[in-house]
């Protein structure tokens, strides 16, 4: 299906929608994102970019400009949350360049290279009621009228709206974790430039650098019998964030003592969308398939979609061809990523010390016999190339 010239509107100017977008005028569409945020700002906190994420930044021409603002990691480290000693780690440098990345830096790499190629981004454009039962969707933007578009491409986000008005309310169930993320200085080289994994009874605390070392990126999960609301934006208390994590042992408690701001918010279980697609409009990014982040694989997610969506439209006869061959290339390996992410928690919070200890010496006698099995694990996740595959 011949692009060129063809008007696509994306809403949403987060990784999916500003990745989609770029994908998209590489293959001569004309592409307009509706962002409903007065402008594009410094929000969020850390990201790991994983290499099956890497290869669409690269084919998307934007490799270098990454690497440029973020941080090549190794992998990951686990470790006990009491005394910090290193139960497995997981070199996964076989499989490509792990980038840390501020979410905020990369939102902007992806705006510039949007707009490198035509791409207009206007903010401000709140959508209040939309429509998908006429012959092309139909926005009603708050304050600027009636919005007829001929094809939409929604990249809104976990609590999109269009995927409400596509497939119908749906009641995600909380998980019973509470998030806790926060920014700390820190002086370059302080800090392994690598993901550190604190596990402990109940919850696990990840921490890793960003911007040239002077940032450290906390994320701390916890088990709770309180419901909290959904979303990352939430200001949490400090000192809260302290006691909820004051069993663990150095490095990270003296990471706590600089904590100034700290936000927090409950993690909710969505399913992936049973139907990516209806007339004139097809879901991407978390507006398909939302995720718990436990596995750091959200914004990777949701490049790999802007890269599979693109070309299949590029590709098929017809955009009904080309929605169906989209959704059979990426459903079932999201659901596979999201199962995982689920039960990564499981395995970071064991409870029951004689079963951690357990579990633990289970996983140091693995990474010493055998460095290669565990990160081999993760083969599947990380050695795929959207790029390559059909």
């Amino acid at each position: 299906m011949n692009l060129i010239g063809q008007e696509i509107t994306v809403l949403g100017a987060g990784i999916a929608g500003l990745a989609t977008a770029r994908a998209l005028a590489m293959r001569g569409a004309q592409v307009t994102v509706l962002e409903q945020a007065p402008e594009i700002t410094e929000v969020g906190a850390g990201l790991q970019i994983s290499p099956n994420a890497g290869v669409v930044l690269e084919a998307l021409g934007l490799g270098r400009a990454f690497e440029a603002i973020s941080l090549a990691s190794r992998g990951a480290v686990l470790r006990d949350y009491a005394r910090g000693a290193e139960v497995l780690r997981l070199d996964l440098s076989r499989f490509g360049r792990f980038g840390l990345v501020h979410r905020a830096d990369l939102v902007a790499l992806l705006a510039d290279g949007a707009r490198e190629l035509g791409v207009a981004i206007e903010t401000g454009q709140r959508v209040e009621k939309l429509c998908l039962e006429g012959a092309h969707p139909v926005l009603e933007i708050a304050g600027g009228g009636r919005r007829e578009v001929p094809f939409l491409v929604a990249a809104d986000g976990v609590r999109s709206r269009v995927r409400a008005a596509l497939l119908g309310d749906e009641a995600p169930a909380f998980t019973g974790h509470l998030a806790w993320r926060a920014l700390v200085p820190v002086t370059p080289g302080e800090v392994p430039q690598e993901a550190q994994v604190f596990m402990g009874p109940g919850r696990h605390l990840v921490a890793y650098p960003l911007r040239d070392g002077r940032l450290l990126n906390l994320v701390g999960v916890e088990e709770t019998g309180h419901w909290a609301a959904e979303g990352w934006n939430h200001a949490g208390d400090p000192v809260a964030f302290r006691r909820v994590f004051g069993g663990f042992g150095a490095p990270v408690r003296g990471w706590l003592e600089r904590v100034e701001e700290v936000m927090v918010w409950g993690l909710f279980a969505h399913a992936v969308a049973p139907r990516w697609s209806g007339d004139g409009v097809v879901l991407t990014g978390d507006a398909a398939h939302p995720t718990l982040p436990f596995l750091a694989q959200g914004a990777c997610m949701a490049l790999e979609d802007a890269w599979v969506l693109a070309e299949s439209l590029a590709g098929a006869d017809s955009r009904a061809a080309a929605l169906a061959e989209y959704e059979r290339r990426r459903a079932p390996r999201c659901r596979r990523i999201v199962d995982a992410a689920t039960a990564n928690a499981r395995n970071y919070h064991l409870s029951s010390a004689p079963v951690r200890g357990i579990a633990h010496l289970g996983l140091r006698m693995i990474g010493r016999a055998a460095p290669g099995l565990m990160p081999d694990r993760f083969g599947w996740l990380y050695a795929h190339d959207v790029t390559r595959a059909g």
